[in-house]
C-alpha cells in the first residue's frame, strides 16, 4: 500500500513516487464504437462538447467528469482560472492541470489521468434505410462498409444509394495528423455496385463528423384494373421496374381493362402542370409488338376499366387521386 500524507486545508499529498500508481490514459468508451478509440490514437485531440473523465490519483474532489466548454475550457474545482483544454492531446492536458494544480499548491506530486467519454464531434450518424439508424463515437477514419455494418446492415426497403454528407472537420479534428482536412460536400455511393462486386473505390473512406443517409427504394404505383392495385417498392437495390413487371406485380390484369390506353404518369416540378403523360399500349408489349418501357420511382401507370366510363374520361386525375391514398405493398 501507498503511504502518503495529506494536509487536508490545502488537499496537498505528498507521494513517495512520481511513477507510483500511474494509469492508462484510455478507458474503455461507453457503447460501440468505429474503430480504434484513443487507447491507439495517443494523439487524439480534444474538441469542444467533449466530455472528459478527469482522475486525479488519491484526490476525489478533482476527479469527475468535464465539459469542455464553447469557449474549449474546462472548469477545475478551486483553481483560479479555467484549464484550455481544446485543441490539446489527452497526455498535454493531463501536464497542464498536474501543473496548475501544483501551481496552486493544490497537490504537490500530482498524477493525473484522463479518457474521453464521449465526443459529439468525433462521431459518424448513419440514418435512413438501416436497421440500427443512430449516432456511433469513432476516433478514427473507418469506411462506409464497415459503419453498415455497424448498423445492423440495410433494411428491407433500402434503396440503392448512400448519401455521405461531409462537413470538414477543423484541422485540430484528432484524426487528421499531417492531412488535409476532407472537403466539404456529398458523395454519393451506388451500394448495389458496392455490396455485389466489393469495388473499394465504392467503400468511401468515413471520417468523423461525416453523416450518412440510406435512402430508402422509390415506389411505383399501379392503379385501375388490376388485380391488387398498389404502392410497390423498388426492393432489391433496383431503381428501376418495367410496365410488365409492374402489372406482374399487381397480379394482373383484369378482364375490363382497356389495354390500348394505359398511360404511366411522370411527375417532376419540371414538367408542364407538373406532370408528364406518357401513353402505353399494353395489348402491343403483352403480344410483343412494342417494347417494356421501363418506370421510376414516384411514377404512377393507370390502367382504365372499361366498366367505369367516368373514371376512364378523368383519366390521369383519376389515377394521381387514387395513388395519393393507396396501400404500400412490399416486394420481399
Amino acid at each position: 500500500m501507498l503511504a502518503f500524507e495529506c494536509f487536508p486545508a490545502r488537499l496537498t499529498c505528498q507521494m513517495p513516487s512520481a511513477s507510483a500508481g500511474r494509469m492508462n490514459n484510455a478507458q474503455a468508451l461507453d457503447g460501440r464504437s468505429i474503430g480504434p478509440g484513443p487507447a491507439a490514437h495517443s494523439e487524439y485531440v480534444i474538441d469542444v462538447d467533449d466530455v472528459l473523465s478527469v482522475y486525479v490519483v488519491d484526490v476525489p474532489q478533482f476527479s469527475r467528469d468535464y465539459r469542455v466548454g464553447p469557449d474549449g475550457n474546462i472548469t477545475i474545482p478551486l483553481l483560479p482560472f479555467p484549464v484550455r483544454a481544446e485543441g490539446l492531446t489527452l497526455d498535454q492536458l493531463s501536464a497542464v492541470i498536474s501543473g496548475e494544480l501544483r501551481a496552486a499548491e493544490l497537490v504537490s506530486h500530482p498524477h493525473v489521468a484522463i479518457s474521453v467519454k464521449s465526443s459529439s464531434a468525433h462521431t459518424v450518424a448513419i440514418t435512413g434505410a438501416v436497421e440500427h439508424p443512430q449516432i456511433y463515437p469513432t476516433f478514427a477514419p473507418t469506411t462506409l462498409l464497415d459503419v453498415l455494418s455497424q448498423a445492423g446492415g440495410l433494411a428491407p426497403d433500402a434503396g440503392s444509394t448512400a448519401i455521405i454528407t461531409r462537413s470538414g472537420r477543423p484541422p485540430a479534428a484528432s484524426w487528421l495528423g499531417n492531412r488535409r482536412t476532407p472537403a466539404d460536400g456529398t458523395i454519393k455511393v451506388d451500394l448495389q455496385k458496392l455490396l455485389a462486386s466489393g469495388d473499394p473505390s465504392l467503400n468511401v473512406t468515413i471520417y468523423p463528423g461525416d453523416k450518412i443517409t440510406v435512402q430508402q427504394a422509390g415506389i411505383v404505383y399501379v392503379v385501375g384494373a388490376v388485380g391488387r392495385p398498389g404502392g410497390f417498392r423498388l426492393s432489391n437495390g433496383r431503381d428501376r421496374m418495367t410496365v410488365l413487371q409492374a402489372v406482374a406485380l399487381g397480379e394482373g390484369l383484369k378482364t375490363t381493362a382497356v389495354r390500348k390506353k394505359a398511360i404511366i404518369i411522370r411527375r417532376g416540378p419540371h414538367f408542364v402542370n407538373g406532370r408528364e403523360e406518357i401513353p402505353v399500349n399494353l395489348k402491343a408489349i403483352l403480344e410483343g409488338r412494342a417494347p417494356d418501357p421501363s418506370l421510376e420511382a414516384n411514377d404512377i401507370l393507370f390502367i382504365p376499366d372499361s366498366a367505369s366510363k367516368r373514371a376512364l374520361r378523368r383519366g390521369a386525375e383519376a389515377a394521381v387521386q387514387i395513388a395519393t391514398g393507396i396501400v404500400i405493398w412490399n416486394r420481399y
